[in-house]
């Protein structure tokens, strides 16, 4: 996939293109039945398929108070649609000026001037240029003066007419459902971050794990204990994976994310590693004891095996 951070990155002559526009947080199956739809528009008319997506969410500069926790971070979210087939993709910074421009601007300037579009694809709720103030009939009307086409796109809706949308996941990852935000997202649940050194209270209970830095990408998911993925480099290795402040200990600071690579004893330290949450195994819950505690621990490590031993079978 061809990446430009900038607008003037894109190179003269690029195109012609087939182009699909949004913050694509998550990169879910509702967005990837938008770039299949792309693809395929594309192949058919020989464009090239093209994502324009934007470096934050706009709420972020237009109303902080509303913007919520990002799904992924910015690389995350690339690397995903680097691999949903798109051939280019342009990161447009989302500051004041892009903000400012009228929906005529925003089309011509981008879409019409650098990326000579032929094709837009779009949801019915597709909102553009300053204050949002145009829309799909808008975007058709310059179509027709600027000589590309706009094709409307529905919505996913798996699960009792429900649309797929990030704001769901969000609300499943707070439930601590990644199971089911996985389906949605049609990629598992993953943090990335660096190894970071911690208490070290795991390996004096048996169970030695990586602690992730608090400064690590993805949407974190509610307080448990989750069977997952743990990957440094080319290895992945199954893991239980806990989340929260561990009530067993006082003075543990909220939102540890520590991951138990099973039945290894690996360093990992200041690697840059990924978590990957498959099944919620339990809640976060206070002991009497260290005794009590390992006996959880030990039985949460074979429920998380179980549950990853058939994928482990592969």
């Amino acid at each position: 996939m061809k990446l430009f951070r900038s607008v003037a990155e894109i190179p003269e002559g690029f195109g012609p293109s087939a182009v699909t526009i949004g913050k694509f947080d998550g990169v879910h199956t509702g967005h990837r039945a938008v770039i299949g739809r792309l693809c395929e528009v594309a192949r058919e008319r020989g464009l090239t398929p093209t994502v324009i997506t934007f470096d934050r969410n706009p709420l972020e500069l237009l109303a902080p108070e509303k913007c919520p926790t990002a799904l992924v971070s910015v690389e995350q979210k690339l690397d995903l649609l680097a691999g949903t087939g798109v051939e280019a993709t342009l990161l447009v910074a989302f500051d004041r000026a892009l903000a400012e421009l009228s929906p005529e601007e925003f089309v011509r300037h981008i879409l019409v001037d650098r990326l000579h579009a032929a094709a837009v694809l779009v949801g019915s709720d597709f909102r553009f240029g300053h204050r949002g103030a145009g829309d799909v009939g808008m975007l058709r009307e310059l179509g027709q003066k600027y000589g590309f086409v706009v094709h409307l796109i529905d919505d996913v809706r798996p699960e009792h007419g429900r649309r797929v949308s990030s704001t769901w996941i969000r609300e499943l990852l707070a439930d601590g459902d990644v199971a089911h935000a996985g389906e949605l997202l049609g990629h598992i649940p993953t943090l990335r971050g660096v190894v970071v050194h911690g208490a070290k209270r795991g390996r004096e209970l048996g169970f030695p794990t990586a602690n992730l830095s608090p400064e690590s990408e993805g949407l974190i998911p509610a307080d448990g204990v989750y069977a997952g993925w743990l990957t440094d480099g080319d290895e992945r290795y199954p893991a239980a994976i806990s989340v929260g402040n561990n009530p067993t200990f006082e003075g543990v600071p909220q939102k540890q994310v520590e991951a138990y690579v099973l039945d290894r004893d690996l360093d990992l330290y200041d690697h840059h590693v990924e978590i990957a949450f498959v099944e919620r195994i339990r809640g976060m819950v206070a002991y009497a004891g260290v005794e009590p505690l390992i006996a959880q621990i030990t039985d949460d490590v074979d429920t998380a095996r179980r549950i990853l031993q058939p994928e482990n079978a592969n």
